[in-house]
């Protein structure tokens, strides 16, 4: 008994929490795309952050070789006028030039790799979140739809003309929130890493692409279609 009462409980709660996702679909849409904004905003801080280290570190790479050019010129000379003293000290001077070099270099080299990665990251994020608004826009739409639909049911509820008009939008429209259903399929296609593969083979010319890109547009314009 017990046990049938907690799964009852529970099962209003969920019913419950679907009721209140369902009547504030649009505002969660709009706060998960802000929160996604601001995630994005802050990517942005630390990718600028990484890149001005990585200019940092390409100057001081960029200055040492000056200076292990100079030494070692100098060094060359030396040791052509007889002052190997000079030379070693030299030699001793440019390699300590060299090792610094290298170390530079290896933090230059894991630098750039991070901006490269985060780049690719920022703008794969660039275009979910424009994808998201688009896909807001078109819930927002389905909503006003809704409700007007809802509105003439309450004043009409006795005309049939209304009520085919009524399956009729909710024919086109569909019961379910399409933004919100389509949000789901994506997230469970990328979790099974089948959903972008089609996508991938016509980026690498296999097949029509799916999506619409610049270089498509560029082409059609030189084209003059």
């Amino acid at each position: 008994m017990l046990r049938l009462m907690d799964t009852l409980i529970r099962g209003a709660r969920a019913r419950a929490e679907d009721a209140v996702t369902d009547r504030y679909a649009i505002e969660l849409i709009e706060q998960k795309i802000r929160d996604a904004q601001a995630s994005f905003r802050a990517a942005k801080t630390t990718l600028a952050t990484l890149m001005q280290r990585q200019r940092v570190e390409e100057r001081t790479v960029e200055e040492l070789d000056i200076r292990i050019a100079d030494l070692t010129d100098r060094a060359a000379q030396a040791l052509e006028a007889g002052r190997e003293d000079l030379a070693q000290e030299g030699a001793l001077a440019i390699a300590d030039l060299e090792n610094e070099r290298a170390v530079r270099q290896q933090t230059l080299d894991r630098l750039e790799a991070k901006v490269t990665r985060l780049r690719h990251s920022l703008d794969r994020a660039n275009r979910r979140i424009i994808d998201l608004k688009q896909g807001a826009i078109g819930a927002k739409a389905v909503e006003r739809e809704r409700r007007a639909q809802a509105g003439l049911g309450r004043t009409f509820t006795s005309t049939p003309h209304v009520q085919e008009a009524e399956e009729l939008i909710a024919r086109v429209m569909g019961a379910d929130d399409p933004f919100e259903q389509d949000e789901i399929l994506r997230e469970i296609d990328a979790e099974l890493d089948h959903s972008n593969v089609a996508d991938r083979l016509g980026e690498a010319g296999f097949g029509k692409r799916s999506r619409v890109s610049a270089d498509d547009v560029l082409d059609r314009l030189r084209k003059g279609d």
